[in-house]
């Protein structure tokens, strides 16, 4: 039962797209993360994914829907089976918050998915 420092936590790491968990509730996991770049097209096929902008900005591209901005202190809730594709012209700092063993790719592996469950 201790406070979390959100500015602490993300000085804790440096690379892009590796989810980091900073808390549990129930069955849910925070997890800090820094975008930059593209990500790649994938889906959470059981679980809704929430992205919430703590500093920076980001858009989320989507195949069969507008791309949607997101600002500092913005946050919006990508529905479950939904493709999309993360995206920062600048590094953004994100906060997400999922299931407990969500794959930051879904279903789609390759050389940007992250461990899971890492902690910081």
């Amino acid at each position: 039962m201790a406070k979390i420092s959100l500015r602490d936590k993300f000085s804790e790491f440096s690379e892009h797209w590796t989810p980091k968990v900073i808390a549990e509730i129930n069955d849910y996991q925070f997890k800090l993360v820094k975008i930059a770049g593209d990500f790649v097209w994938h889906e959470h096929e059981e679980t809704d994914e929430a992205f919430i902008v703590i500093e920076g900005s980001m858009r989320i591209e989507f195949e069969d829907y507008p791309t949607v901005e997101i600002s500092e202190g913005e946050m919006y809730v990508v529905p479950r089976g939904v493709r999309h594709k993360p995206c920062a012209k600048e590094e953004c700092r994100v906060m997400l918050v999922e299931p407990k063993g969500t794959v930051n790719t879904g279903a789609s592996p390759g050389d940007l998915t992250a461990p899971n469950d890492d902690w910081v």
